[in-house]
């Protein structure tokens, strides 16, 4: 396996936020994480990428302990896209994709940094804006810009933290494709936190969803996303339509108001 959670637990003060999560992606594997807000889908996600210490429990990135690697193999290994921008950068679309290569660059910037940078800009669609600030870009365009630095990176790994946030519907699609087509031609392997369920079902090749802290169910997602789950997790009746082999979920209302009726 490319990265494997093993009994992960963490807590904000006495708030539990992961109790045992274990997990694993492969070579070539899109994993979706999916649960209600407050159900650990980020803070997963820095424990993996050691943003947060947990408290309890191991990630091994084939095989080896994260803790244990120098964060500049770490940032080899695993490259973060965050929900967004938590700083303003003072710079073009070019250099802020060119800081994805810091952790091979040592005396320099060297040609195939500024090749690798222009092909991902080129795979992104973002050619056009190379020379623009960042910090006068829309939300969504910054989005995808984070996502080329991550991709510039060259990493085994690639965590997602809400991916298509400020991306419209076309674009949450591009971008999606964009991510599984690379995961697959390059046998990376995606961990991805996202709220939306559809999208989940049609990228994911296993979904793992949440439920306060831990781990309701996990596999293809046909098996996960069931009504029931839904329904429990979500507190939302939902149908759920197979198009193709992929499940389609259609919410209906909350529970409760079904029981009023």
């Amino acid at each position: 396996m490319k990265l494997e959670i093993r009994e992960v637990s963490f807590s904000y003060g006495s708030r539990p936020a992961l109790d045992g999560v274990t997990m694993s992606v492969g070579e070539g594997e899109v994993v979706s994480i999916v649960g209600p807000n407050g159900s650990g889908k980020t803070t997963l996600i820095k424990c993996i990428n050691r943003i947060l210490k947990p408290k309890g429990g191991t990630v091994l990135a084939e095989g080896r302990d994260v803790r244990k690697i120098k964060l500049r193999g770490l940032a080899r290994f695993l490259a973060y896209l965050p929900q967004s921008a938590a700083h303003v950068f003072p710079s073009t679309v070019f250099d802020t994709v060119l800081l994805g290569r810091r952790p091979y660059v040592n005396w320099g910037i060297s040609p195939r940094d500024r090749a690798i940078v222009s092909q991902t800009l080129s795979l992104m669609g973002l050619e056009a804006m190379a020379l623009r600030h960042f910090n006068e870009l829309s939300g969504g365009e910054k989005q995808k810009v984070l996502l080329a630095r991550a991709l510039a990176q060259e990493p085994q790994v690639l965590l997602l933290d809400e991916p298509t946030s400020n991306l419209d519907l076309r674009h949450q699609f591009e971008v999606l494709d964009i991510v599984r087509s690379v995961v697959k031609e390059k046998r990376m392997s995606a961990i991805m936190a996202i709220h939306d369920l559809n999208l989940a079902s049609r990228y994911a090749d296993r979904v793992v969803m949440l439920n306060g802290g831990k781990i309701l169910d996990a596999g293809d997602p046909v098996s996960v996303f069931t009504p029931e789950n839904i329904a429990h997790v979500y507190g939302v009746e939902a149908l759920v339509k197979n198009e193709n082999g992929i499940p389609y979920i259609v919410p209906m209302r909350p529970k409760k108001e079904a029981k009023r009726a």
